[in-house]
């Protein structure tokens, strides 16, 4: 029993390890959404397309554990409709809330004002905010009304803005005290957080904007990554 036990171990390993993903061909099972107001959230043909009139965010219905990485790729449509504005390429991630069972930001649905999310243990990525003027990193400590931000973490240049209409990947990783943002196969921020969260939810986050998803996917990190 005990050599069975040894050889399934690996396999074991390699399946726990293995990305999950989500082809957006079949909808939004995987996923939960928590709108301000009434707006357009669909999955198909490999797209998700998130069309809201004010805040919204959509969460992959699954804990994640660090080392891990989420990966996709955003536009911020521009095409005439009444909330294309491109704006607000937003993330919560490595999410907890300390009041809920297990911690799960689910088990307590919020509406989706983004003040109802202060209460939360996350790090949080607004791309392209305030119309997009400025692109942002923090770490909530679950207080409301406290948002901190370090100066460095407080981008307006350009190359930290959106582009409208345009295929762009982006990258969270929590691995260990490293915490970092990718954009556009760029490095955008580096956090050492010598307390990190090291287990959580995940959740796409706009406000008054179109967006589309495409290849998603959480990729747990190994040695020599």
């Amino acid at each position: 029993m005990k050599r069975l036990a040894a050889a399934l171990m690996p396999v074991l390993l390699s399946a726990a390890a293995s990305p999950q993903t989500d082809d957006l061909r079949h909808g939004l099972s995987h996923w939960r959404v928590e709108a301000e107001a009434p707006s357009r959230v669909t999955a198909k043909g490999g797209v998700m397309d998130i069309d809201a009139p004010e805040g919204i965010s959509v969460w992959w219905g699954e804990e994640l554990r660090a080392p891990v990485a989420i990966e996709y790729e955003v536009m911020a449509v521009s095409a005439g409709g009444p909330n294309d504005a491109v704006s607000d390429v937003n993330a919560f991630w490595m999410a907890t809330d300390p009041a809920a069972a297990e911690g799960s930001p689910l088990a307590r649905p919020r509406g989706g004002a983004f003040q109802a999310y202060d209460t939360l243990k996350t790090y949080y990525l607004g791309i392209g905010g305030n119309r997009n003027t400025t692109t942002r990193m923090r770490r909530y400590v679950g207080e409301p009304g406290n948002r901190p931000l370090l100066p460095e973490h407080d981008r307006t240049d350009p190359a930290a803005l959106l582009v409208a209409n345009r295929w762009v990947p982006v990258r969270l990783a929590a691995d260990g005290t490293k915490v970092t943002v990718d954009f556009g196969g760029k490095r955008l921020f580096t956090m050492t957080d010598a307390a990190p969260y090291a287990r959580g939810w995940f959740a796409l986050r706009t406000t008054r904007s179109h967006l589309r998803i495409r290849n998603f996917r959480i990729v747990p990190l190994g040695a020599g990554h």
